[in-house]
């Protein structure tokens, strides 16, 4: 299948101002243009696509749309059909609707999450470039963040009422976009019941995750990092710039990776993950967690839960 990987999200911010100066300072990441609209586009220092990140002026925090790159722009016609042959009603966006992107094929998941799939975005390089290249730029600021890695959502679920969009999200990212489950948390009577899962289409342990709550939302997007002396090196730049920071550093059960969580001045939630974990692939065993191992799953360190880290999300 055609799809690559995470392209862009567009998240609502209430001060434009100070988000840029989040984004830019606490994280490295650098402003790449301005629309006429007033919403600002960004890019991590190792992404060679124009933008990765796109803040739009709102009186309320939270997401627009997750975006994903796929191979080529005919793919855009395939996957339509299938998307609508699964029931979902989908449009297809102009090449320019967003700048320096191509067309772009527009939808909501059953959770009502707004995807977007394209196949063009306006190359400009990473900052070491591509001949002879240096490990890293000398311009770095802040966190220095590679490249935004992936992205968690909130979904409806309600045992009362039968509601699951964690299973119904996921059952569609498998059949129509052919993305695969690496991890999964089951809990229930019987262990069934599924309320959070992560996937992927790269060898990374996920792209998109999908967990369990009242309402939708966005949980956090996420930064890569290189190794956990950069996590650390993340938390200091927080604590410098006094950001408000959700989670200390820790490791996760889950992905085995390398965290902290933190919020930018909108109250949307960010994460610097690093450490590969394993090795994602098709016929890896799905790794399943049950409810009385759930702690150590999302903080495996003190295998304790975060009341803030489930309850709080825009």
């Amino acid at each position: 299948m055609s799809v690559m990987r995470m392209g862009h999200a567009s998240l609502k911010v209430m001060d434009m101002a100070a988000a840029v100066k989040h984004y830019e300072n606490v994280l490295g990441m650098k402003t790449t243009m301005q629309d006429k609209h007033g919403n600002v586009y960004l890019k991590c220092w190792d992404e060679w696509d124009k933008y990765s990140l796109v803040l739009t002026p709102s009186d309320q925090a939270g997401l627009n749309h997750v975006a994903f790159k796929v191979e080529k722009d005919e793919n855009l016609d395939t996957l339509q059909k299938r998307v609508e042959a699964a029931g979902i009603a989908t449009q297809m966006l102009a090449e320019g609707e967003m700048p320096s992107t191509g067309r772009m094929l527009q939808f909501n998941l059953p959770s009502g999450h707004e995807v977007r799939l394209y196949a063009m975005k306006e190359y400009v390089g990473t900052e070491v470039g591509t001949s002879n290249p240096d490990p890293w730029p000398d311009n770095i600021k802040g966190a220095g963040a590679h490249w935004l890695d992936h992205a968690l959502l909130m979904c409806e679920v309600n045992p009362e009422t039968g509601v699951n969009k964690v299973a119904e999200n996921t059952r569609f990212m498998m059949d129509v976009l052919d993305f695969f489950l690496t991890e999964q948390i089951l809990v229930g009577p019987d262990g069934t019941m599924q309320v959070a899962t992560w996937l992927a289409r790269t060898t990374t342990p996920h792209d998109i995750a999908f967990v369990g709550g009242p309402r939708m939302g966005l949980h956090h997007i996420a930064f890569f990092l290189d190794s956990w002396n950069d996590i650390l090196k993340s938390a200091d730049v927080m604590a410098k710039t006094k950001t408000r920071i959700d989670v200390a550093p820790t490791r996760h059960g889950i992905t085995r990776g390398e965290t902290i969580y933190f919020f930018d001045p909108s109250g949307n939630r960010n994460e610097t993950f690093a450490g590969l974990g394993y090795l994602a692939q098709r016929d890896r065993p799905v790794t399943t967690w049950d409810e009385s191992h759930l702690g150590s799953g999302i903080f495996y360190h003190t295998g304790e839960m975060v009341p803030s880290f489930t309850e709080v999300y825009t």
